[in-house]
């Protein structure tokens, strides 16, 4: 970063609890300064556990207070997903598969590591497809009551998961990747 013609000439936190929010103050390459505000979120991972046998994938539907502030549907379905608390993603995608729909997974096919929202977030996203049988299901999941993350744990034919993606019903930039990327790598899932 230190080639980069633009600098931060400052920092003010804003607020901090569950996120923080900070403002940068910058230095733009013409030497205008600038000031933005950043939502610091720290890394994150997401992993979608799909039985290549049964042409399925295990998705979370979960409350989304941002989305329901944006006066849309506040119910999203998407790829089980966290924040890295202190260790590695691949540790974190195996915990949040766990508590959010219940699955044990073995072997995770790293996709990309991701920003998800760059123009004011900090939040990286490690992406992950990982290989799940129905005797991989550990518990029925749910989320984390202390979260209070009530995760309804749904497993969808693969088929209707693309028609709900042609017909927009899937709406998270995450899931959505990882469902292009589980086709991709693998296209007879669609058949």
């Amino acid at each position: 970063m230190a080639d980069s013609p633009y600098t931060i000439t400052g920092t003010t936190t804003l607020h901090e609890g569950w996120s923080r929010l900070v403002k940068l103050h910058l230095r733009l390459p013409d030497g205008e300064t600038v000031e933005r505000e950043v939502l610091d979120r720290g890394a994150a991972v997401a992993v979608l556990p799909y039985d290549r046998h049964r042409r399925t994938v295990v998705l979370a539907r979960q409350f989304r207070p941002a989305v329901l502030y944006a006066g849309a549907q506040p119910l999203l379905l998407e790829a089980p997903a966290g924040v890295l608390d202190d260790e590695d993603p691949e540790s974190c995608a195996r915990r949040e598969a766990q508590e959010e729909v219940g699955l044990t997974l073995r072997s995770l096919e790293p996709v990309a590591v991701v920003w998800s929202s760059p123009g004011a977030y900090t939040e990286r996203v490690h992406l992950f497809l990982a290989p799940y049988a129905p005797e991989d299901r550990a518990s029925a999941g749910g989320g984390l009551e202390e979260e209070h993350e009530d995760i309804e744990v749904v497993e969808l034919p693969i088929r209707e998961v693309m028609r709900m993606m042609d017909a927009g019903a899937i709406a998270d930039l995450k899931t959505l990747a990882l469902l292009q990327a589980l086709l991709l790598r693998h296209p007879d899932m669609a058949v």
